[in-house]
């Protein structure tokens, strides 16, 4: 296996519908386009922001063939994770002959696995496969946390090389980014984290946030990269209300509205997700504007 070490911005993707909809390929093109002209570092598709759980395995497979054959050469990170041990393998079985790099693997939601399950999980994810395996703690949305004890231990596995980190509890990551063996990567996978993160030592970010404005987001990760941290933290306050906006409703629904502001997407989610409220449409309509985008 080539080790593979991720840095940088990697945009999480949204999955663009028609108002019928079916998958909307032209516009997600189009949207890689744009991701690939602002500098991105890499791309996340097939991610909880691309509303994964909703599309069935051609559409899996078309959207990583179209990102893998649009990605300019950057690492494409496909998201594989589900509840069971099985379906997961089964999905990197599909997808890793379809061009994902890596694969993003979310602790199993709904479960609440302990500690030791998860570590049994993960490790056993990873055997699995020859491709490299980003771990992803979400515990907003799986109901588990994966403890900086667990994460570490798993570091130490061959093919394991990163973990997207959301608990949104910085002691934590601090502990993991401090405690890392060389060549693993923390990643932030919130947005508004992302500059203390950074500071302290994360490699990157996977961000919902760079869908709407991906190379602000890039001169930020890259100005923190430089330790030009006037430069990131202008760039951060400049931010702010669109990573605060990006959440006032279930991701990806305010980003879905921004980009249909932008005219890049029609404003259609697939249940049980729906498009967002009026209000939500007009905060991301006013944030998008006032970054003049």
């Amino acid at each position: 296996m080539e080790k593979i070490k991720l840095y940088g911005c990697g945009t999480a993707l949204v999955t663009p519908f028609k108002k019928d909809g079916s998958v909307d390929y032209d516009a997600f093109r189009t949207l890689l386009a744009r991701q690939i002209e602002a500098g991105i570092h890499f791309l996340v598709p097939l991610g909880t922001t691309g509303e994964t759980p909703c599309l069935d395995e051609d559409e899996r497979i078309r959207i990583l063939e179209m990102t893998k054959e649009n990605c300019g050469g950057r690492i494409v990170v496909a998201g594989g994770g589900t509840n069971s041990f099985k379906s997961t393998v089964a999905n990197i079985r599909c997808l890793e002959k379809h061009g994902a790099d890596v694969f993003l693997i979310v602790v199993p939601y709904y479960n609440k696995p302990t500690q030791n399950g998860m570590y049994e999980y993960f490790k056993a994810v990873a055997q699995s496969t020859d491709k490299p395996v980003i771990l992803y703690n979400v515990p907003g949305r799986t109901g588990a946390n994966l403890s900086a004890e667990t994460t570490l231990r798993l570091a130490e596995i061959g093919n394991i090389i990163a973990v997207k980190e959301a608990s949104g509890n910085y002691a934590q990551i601090s502990e993991i980014i401090r405690n890392a063996p060389d060549g693993f990567s923390v990643l932030s996978g919130n947005d508004d984290e992302t500059l203390s993160l950074m500071a302290t030592g994360a490699s990157g970010v996977i961000s919902v946030a760079s869908n709407i404005a991906p190379s602000l987001m890039v001169q930020l990760v890259e100005a923190l990269m430089k330790d030009d941290m006037k430069q990131a933290r202008s760039i951060h306050h400049m931010l702010s209300p669109l990573f605060r906006n990006c959440f006032i409703e279930s991701n990806p629904i305010p980003a879905k509205a921004g980009l249909a502001h932008m005219g890049l997407i029609e404003n259609v989610l697939r249940l049980p997700l729906t498009a967002s409220s009026e209000k939500t449409f007009a905060a991301m309509a006013k944030t998008v504007d006032d970054l003049g985008l």
